[in-house]
């Protein structure tokens, strides 16, 4: 299981990791998140230091070269606020991947002590803040894709959780949900035509549910299904949670 020791929220001061996919590519989730966050009455610290959380060198197995990045991300959040992160997948490599490789290092301790911290957006606004429903509008028909690094953890249920109660939003489900979006980081470069082909069918499943956008707390499940559907020139919508929540906020006229 993914779920993970908490630490404790003593106030409303939180430190963002924002991820490489949204400093290269998503830069609006970043935007999103902060904007939600202050919404909530978070104040929200950026180390400028921050790189990566260190998985796509752990997920190639290259545990030495990902522990470098991790020893890099503990230095560099330190104190105890808690690290929020709009990625289940970057969260759940902090929680859980890093303290497998340093199973055996010295400073793991100091590795676990930043899981204890850390937490994906979804997952902080519902079981972290306590938030269980969500202010605004969005009219749309939302279908939700949990990413395969969540599975075990509490993001998957707190976004629904979220998605379910934002007015004018109706959440769809569809066939094979559970199934791998087929990115899985290095594993699409080194299996392009399998990765190709899950996402297919994972695209394939979504549209039959009809909805009018495709949401995931996972920007690079979206980056590979949108450039997937975006090849065979079909129309699919993407955002990420964060976005939906923000969008809803603002055609309330709440931010």
């Amino acid at each position: 299981m993914l779920n993970h020791e908490r630490q404790p929220l003593t106030s409303k001061r939180v430190q963002l990791m924002a991820t490489c996919l949204c400093d290269a590519f998503h830069d609006d989730v970043a935007v999103a998140t902060v904007q939600v966050l202050e919404y909530l009455g978070c104040t929200i610290d950026f180390p400028q230091a921050q790189t990566c959380c260190g998985q796509p060198a752990f997920n190639g197995g290259d545990w030495p070269a990902s522990r470098k990045v991790v020893r890099h991300t503990v230095k560099t959040f330190t104190g105890s606020d808690p690290v929020v992160l709009p990625s289940g997948s970057c969260a759940g490599m902090l929680f859980h991947g890093a303290p497998l490789e340093f199973e055996k290092e010295p400073d793991l301790g100091a590795v676990e002590a930043l899981g204890r911290r850390t937490w994906e957006i979804g997952d902080f606004i519902v079981n972290g803040l306590g938030v269980k429903a969500w202010p605004g509008r969005f009219d749309a028909t939302v279908a939700f894709h949990r990413s395969c690094h969540t599975r075990g953890s509490n993001s998957g249920d707190a976004a629904r959780t979220l998605l379910r109660s934002i007015a004018g939003l109706k959440l769809v489900e569809f066939g094979e949900g559970e199934q791998c979006c087929g990115f899985g980081g290095t594993f699409s470069v080194s299996f392009p035509n399998i990765s190709a082909a899950m996402g297919n069918l994972k695209i394939e499943n979504v549209l039959a549910a009809k909805p009018d956008i495709l949401v995931s707390g996972d920007m690079s499940c979206l980056m590979h299904l949108g450039g997937l559907a975006e090849k065979e020139g079909i129309p699919m919508k993407t955002l990420h949670l964060a976005q939906v929540l923000r969008d809803a906020l603002r055609a309330d006229g709440l931010l």
